[in-house]
């Protein structure tokens, strides 16, 4: 029977840290950290992670800004209000809520925001930086994922992972970490044939293909370490991409959805801006 990885207490424990850093910056410096959202559009879902980002903020003492912005709002109008962010001072983090309304291109939208403030990790220097291995800031949900192995004590190095989807945001991210820990490292995809061959080898799954309960207990290695990072809504219920309950009696070590990567998410979130902040302020004279 797996043990589960709390992505709610492990971020409480984080934030923790988080309010510990901040404090001690607004007495020293007289700074706070602060973190922009904008959101184009009334994407349901969209909204509802806005609002828990706002509170997230809110919580560790960061100054938060949400700028709605209307479907209708223009590609160049978008573009202005970036640059306004880009320039504030008082904004140290800016994220885009994706996905974007279809008149927009995502990638020119991302490649706007200033790398350094980019604390979603989706600009093209920092994901070149994160596939060099230079410094860079980390996508957040990948970020979270390897925390949360870290947080089980195994030692990665030498693991057989693998990582199920291949999105820029998720799949992409969470195997190039993997490398960095010095993971073998496998990517699978909806293309990819006889799937279960890759999973039976795995001591690290990291599921993000966002398609309910594809991955089964009887798919998994004994012993493995089983990260679930996709959420979908099945019959009313929000459900990962692992079939928890048959996959808990094989693994030794499992994220429940809800409750598991998500949370992390967020706190990652924070964790990058209050980094920026730390950047930007000690490059200062």
């Amino acid at each position: 029977m797996a043990k589960i990885l709390d992505g709610r207490k492990i971020s409480k424990e984080i934030r923790a840290d988080i309010i510990e850093r901040v404090d001690r910056m607004k007495e020293e410096k007289g700074i706070v950290p602060g973190l922009a959202v904008v959101i184009v559009g009334d994407d349901e879902a969209s909204h509802v992670y806005v609002s828990m980002k706002a509170k997230a903020c809110k919580s560790v003492g960061f100054h938060s800004e949400e700028h709605k912005l209307p479907e209708s709002t223009t590609q160049e109008e978008l573009l202005n209000l970036i640059d306004h962010l880009n320039n504030d001072d008082k904004i140290n983090g800016i994220l885009v809520q994706l996905p974007l309304p279809k008149h927009m291109d995502e990638n020119l939208v991302n490649s706007h925001i200033s790398p350094q403030k980019d604390v979603d990790g989706f600009h093209a220097v920092n994901m070149g930086n994160l596939t060099l291995g230079e410094e860079s800031y980390v996508p957040c949900t990948p970020k979270g994922i390897i925390e949360l192995i870290k947080r089980t004590g195994t030692d990665m190095a030498g693991k057989n992972a693998v990582v199920v989807g291949r999105s820029n945001i998720v799949g992409k991210p969470a195997a190039i970490l993997l490398l960095k820990e010095s993971c073998t490292t496998t990517i699978c995809h909806s293309k990819t044939k006889n799937m279960e061959l890759f999973l039976k080898e795995a001591d690290i799954v990291v599921a993000a293909a966002g398609v309910p309960n594809l991955i089964k207990g009887h798919m998994i290695k004994e012993g493995a370490i089983v990260i679930d990072a996709g959420t979908r809504k099945l019959d009313g219920k929000l459900v990962g991409d692992v079939e928890f309950d048959s996959a808990k009696e094989v693994a030794s070590w499992i994220t429940p959805v809800p409750g598991g990567v998500g949370p992390m998410t967020i706190t990652m979130l924070l964790e990058n801006t209050l980094e920026a902040t730390e950047k930007l302020w000690n490059s200062r004279p």
